[in-house]
């Protein structure tokens, strides 16, 4: 257990630093909510096509293994055990040095022989994946604010240079019938009215059940200037004709958002952990509201721009700002007031 703390400290230190860890991790605590949410169970195929240092993969072979409670395992089978060793977890990753680390980690963590390709998962054809090739459980941070050149967008029907909007597509072309994901991305791309980010919106509306959105704080991300999302997405199985039918878990009818406030600046020295996800993955398994939660009917979504921004219905409206004359004119009369009363007191002495 302690190479495993060491082994993480490094990668996060390395992220703290700036340095090239910094592009591959993400927040444990985020990762162990996200898995939460997702529920993987023993026979899922778990996959990561952007995996840097393996923590998602990691994370859940934990979760399987273990439960939330580490101190003791769960009651394996021996072929249950197998599956989780080699059937299990597939990553890829295009950089060298996560690469690497990807594997130490995952070897560290118990996988012996680790599946992680070292690719680049974009360069793929969208349209040469078969159902042998998917997956039940997708969980992913994909790099964002990249850009792919032309031949490689010509492997998507969404043509766009964003590597995370790349990826996304790739997500949700991989995924199996049935299947689960979640996976970080921009907050602006909730909003954003390029036909890219259009077209992506309308995808997982209308091929997919999007029905989470957690909204995560400035700061969650060390170093990331960025404010981001996590989507939790399901794929419709139509498999035998089933219509699409939000009871069957089809394509998406409402939205349940959870804004996360923390109630404290992030930073280095006070980043996020798992009791500030708590609530949200409570309130999550039943969709509940509350002042921090609320429930948006797609039907009620603008069909021209999918807006899908974060707006708390419950949160009291800020007062607006004054405008900039009415409060030199406050100034200026605090002033006269100032003096008069300045004067006054000279006339007494």
């Amino acid at each position: 257990m302690s190479y495993l703390i060491c082994n993480e400290a490094k990668i996060k230190n390395m992220g703290n630093a700036g340095r090239n860890g910094g592009e591959y991790y993400t927040p444990r605590p985020l990762i162990r909510a996200m898995i939460a949410v997702v529920k993987p169970k023993i026979g899922d195929r778990i996959y990561d096509g952007a995996c840097g240092s393996a923590g998602f993969l990691c994370e859940s072979y934990d979760y399987l293994r273990h439960g939330f409670d580490s101190a003791q395992p769960n009651e394996l089978t021996t072929k249950q055990l197998q599956q989780l060793q080699t059937e299990t977890f597939t990553g890829k990753e295009k950089k060298s040095l996560a690469y690497v680390i990807a594997i130490m980690n995952m070897i560290l963590h118990g996988i012996d022989a680790p599946n992680i390709i070292h690719t680049n998962t974009l360069t793929e054809n969208l349209s040469d994946i078969q159902d042998k090739n998917r997956f039940d459980v997708i969980l992913a941070n994909p790099p964002f604010g990249g850009k792919e050149r032309k031949e490689v967008q010509q492997n998507f029907p969404i043509k766009t240079g964003e590597t995370a909007f790349l990826f996304l597509q790739h997500f949700i072309k991989i995924l199996r019938r049935g299947g689960r994901a979640a996976v970080v991305i921009k907050n602006t791309f909730l909003s954003n009215s390029d036909n890219a980010s259009r077209a992506l919106r309308q995808e997982l509306l209308s091929n997919c059940d999007l029905h989470t959105i957690l909204d995560c704080p400035s700061g969650t991300f060390i170093g990331a200037g960025v404010k981001t999302v996590v989507l939790f997405f399901d794929k419709p199985d139509t498999s035998g004709g089933v219509p699409f039918d939000s009871a069957q878990g089809t394509k998406t009818q409402k939205i349940w958002y959870y804004q996360l406030d923390p109630g404290r600046n992030m930073g280095k020295t006070n980043s996020l952990n798992d009791e500030d996800l708590r609530e949200f993955v409570e309130l999550q398994a039943t969709f509940a509201e509350s002042e921090k939660s609320w429930l948006v009917d797609v039907a009620d979504v603008d069909p021209e721009t999918f807006d899908l921004s974060v707006k708390n219905p419950n949160k009291a409206e800020e007062a607006p700002l004054r405008d900039p004359l009415e409060i030199l004119e406050a100034i200026a009369l605090l002033d006269a007031e100032s003096a008069e009363i300045l004067a006054g007191i000279g006339g007494m002495l």
